[in-house]
């Protein structure tokens, strides 16, 4: 039985599908204004192993990721630019597609743009006027009513009452009440704007979400995620319009990701803090490292990023890589370390525990290929594999993954030349030149390259 954290309540539930064998999931995408952040490739790498767990267990997923290509930062950067704001959001979300590529991230199932929906945006703010949550204010912009929804603040765990003496003094005289929030904003001079029952204007943040999933989704599905910081106000406006304008639940099960820190502070754009995926990477052996630093820790706690924690996701990883390497796969023997792994990952999606247990198989794995078993050997490595595989790992062949540059990404000799030099020491070797032999042994450890001796003869070689 699958368990999983309900940010609806704060305890674990069981998960149970509102259709039989069938899940329905939300997670609110990128406001497409600038590159994707190592912040932001938590939340899509999250996002990602969930939705390959869920799939691995049998479940029927249908995944909805959106991305928000309107919005107040699109539309200052774009003139801070001088660009046209269609060009700036189809530059990002172009780019924004190469980085889930190169971080192996599946494509959604529906990745609906903000844009897109306009016209079941117009219906759900009309849905919410003709029940008494909204109402159109003397600025023109229409607004919900958030005393009118008995429910706020259940999300989140905040009380109106806390939340108005909080509010600034000076308050928009336009609102009836200071936490009332835009449904729909009036356009402004030089802006995007469609045309609506209120005059022309623009949705606001809040309400896309809400039409987008409910036209997707249904007015009540399974699961809705997204970062930590979409817990107030985002997605507690998205129950209280959505709750509203339907009259269903909206959402069984909420899932949200912890925070990226840099120095123990968050990493946002806001603070200038963030490191953008496409400055990382190169700077990786391979992408996959980055996914194993976010696996390493549970998705709802916060991770510290740095070069330290980069460099022991590379080793872990390596590790796993190693057990492969040389070990013929067979067909699976044992379904030990399955177990084990559904466990961990059945207890809300529990990834530490889970990469102990693909640990714990490679260490079986070495030892069974060293005792010279190797079907046994063949069987575990299998099963290694297969697991790798649910959380997005293993995406290259061990071969290819110790021939990759390390950390440096410097470029190093090619794999023509290591080779070259390989086979003039097996020569040297043979001629027992041993001076001659570890004359080139040091010039390849010079370069990054280790070289691995084995029985009968047969070097193998990784790079450092």
């Amino acid at each position: 039985m699958i368990r999983l954290h309900n940010s609806l309540g704060g305890a674990k539930e069981a998960l149970a599908p509102l259709r039989p064998g069938e899940l329905r999931m939300y997670v609110c995408g990128l406001t497409v204004y600038d590159f994707v952040h190592v912040g932001h490739a938590r939340m899509l790498l999250v996002f990602d192993m969930i939705t390959r767990y869920l799939r691995h267990r049998g479940y029927r997923l249908t995944y909805v990721r959106n991305i928000t290509d309107i919005d107040d930062k699109i539309i200052r950067r774009a003139a801070e630019r001088g660009e046209a704001i269609e060009a700036l959001t189809a530059r990002y979300i172009s780019a924004m597609h190469e980085d889930c590529a190169a971080l192996n991230i599946a494509a959604p199932d529906h990745e609906p743009r903000a844009t897109q929906f306009v016209p079941q945006i117009i219906a759900m703010v009309e849905q919410l006027i003709a029940r008494g949550y909204a109402y159109q204010s003397p600025s023109g912009d229409v607004l919900y009513a958030v005393g009118r929804f008995a429910a706020y603040g259940r999300l989140s765990g905040k009380r109106l009452a806390d939340l108005r003496a909080g509010a600034r003094v000076e308050v928009d005289e336009a609102k009836r009440d200071p936490l009332d929030f835009v449904l729909w904003k009036r356009a402004k001079p030089g802006e995007p704007s469609w045309d609506s029952p209120w005059g022309a204007g623009r949705p606001g943040w809040h309400i896309e979400c809400s039409a987008m999933a409910t036209a997707l989704l249904g007015p009540h599905f399974d699961l809705h995620g997204g970062g930590l910081d979409l817990k107030f106000p985002h997605h507690e406006n998205e129950i209280a319009q959505s709750c509203a304008a339907t009259g269903e639940r909206f959402v069984n099960c909420w899932l949200h990701n912890g925070f990226v820190n840099v120095n123990e502070e968050k990493m946002s754009k806001s603070l200038g803090n963030f490191f953008t995926v496409r400055e990382v990477l190169p700077h990786l052996r391979h992408p996959e490292v980055l996914r194993y630093f976010v696996l390493s820790s549970h998705y709802r706690g916060p991770i510290n990023y740095s070069l330290e924690q980069l460099e022991q996701a590379d080793a872990a990883l390596g590790s796993l890589y190693t057990a492969l390497r040389d070990t013929p796969v067979t067909a699976t023997t044992t379904a030990e370390a399955t177990a084990r792994f559904e466990t961990a990952m059945d207890d809300d999606f529990n990834t530490p525990e889970a990469l102990a247990v693909l640990q714990g198989l490679a260490r079986e794995v070495n030892l069974a290929r060293d005792a010279g078993r190797a079907a046994q050997a063949g069987g575990l490595a299998a099963e290694l594999r297969t697991l790798g595989a649910v959380l997005g790992l293993f995406s290259v062949s061990a071969a290819q993954w110790f021939r990759l540059p390390g950390r440096a990404g410097a470029a190093g000799l090619s794999d023509a030349q290591i080779e070259e030099r390989i086979a003039a020491r097996t020569g040297a070797r043979r001629g027992r030149d041993w001076a001659e032999s570890d004359r080139i042994r040091d010039e390849l450890a010079a370069a990054g390259v280790v070289l691995e001796d084995k029985p009968g003869g047969r070097t193998t070689w990784r790079r450092r």
